[in-house]
């Protein structure tokens, strides 16, 4: 699964670096066996890491940077990893939603990366990386209407979809998916992408009956 990274994003950071993996699966709405390796992995978070702490790992405080390049401020639009470690560090605790989406959270505690994960029926033509303009919004998941303006985003030929922040609704994996693109965003280099997506590989085909169709990385 190719994604093309617009000039837009290379000429802020040229360290951008997406390990993408386009799989078959099964979406179940839950999964005790793999929720407690969520819940293992969340404890010691919860135990270990002080909030005021979190902004400071390293795959967490290279997106900040990225993000303040780009013009947004990554204090106000959180990354997707930083979001999920503030929540735990603050002991609220994981939401579950289904097996697939499960895994990309559980693969974003493990790496620190955003990971997003999208139903590839809903997505049609090339898939680019790129920022988005001043004024864009898309209706975000549980967010309402987003405002995505200077974000790293995906869009296809139908329109925006992802960014490292939040997802839109148009390609959520809901139980219906059974193809999916599955994006490990890193703005620091490809160094660590091939082990975090060894490890998504393994997790989907243990608990999604997943079939691995395609993995990539894309960068730069």
């Amino acid at each position: 699964m190719k994604i093309i990274i617009d000039e837009k994003i290379i000429e802020k950071c040229k360290d951008v670096a997406i390990g993408s993996i386009e799989a078959e699966v099964v979406v179940k709405e839950d999964n005790e066996e793999l929720w407690e390796s969520i819940d293992k992995k969340a404890k010691v978070i919860e135990e270990k890491i002080d909030v005021k702490e979190i902004s400071k790992i390293k795959n967490i405080a290279d997106s900040r940077v990225a993000y303040k390049v780009f013009g947004k401020d990554p204090s106000r639009y959180r990354l997707s990893s930083e979001a999920l470690y503030r929540r735990i560090a603050r002991g609220l605790g994981l939401y579950r939603v289904n097996n697939v989406v499960d895994i990309n959270n559980l693969i974003s505690l493990q790496s620190a990366y955003s990971v997003g994960t999208y139903d590839l029926d809903k997505i049609r033509g090339e898939i680019h990386l790129t920022i988005a303009d001043e004024g864009d919004t898309y209706a975000g998941i549980g967010k309402g209407e987003l405002n995505i303006a200077n974000l790293p985003v995906f869009y296809d030929e139908e329109g925006k979809f992802g960014s490292t922040t939040s997802d839109s609704i148009r390609a959520m994996i809901t139980t219906d998916a059974k193809h999916i693109l599955m994006n490990i965003v890193s703005f620091n280099g490809d160094a660590e992408l091939e082990k975090y997506m060894d490890e998504a590989c393994a997790l989907l085909e243990k608990y999604a009956e997943g079939k691995i169709l395609s993995k990539e990385i894309n960068k730069c």
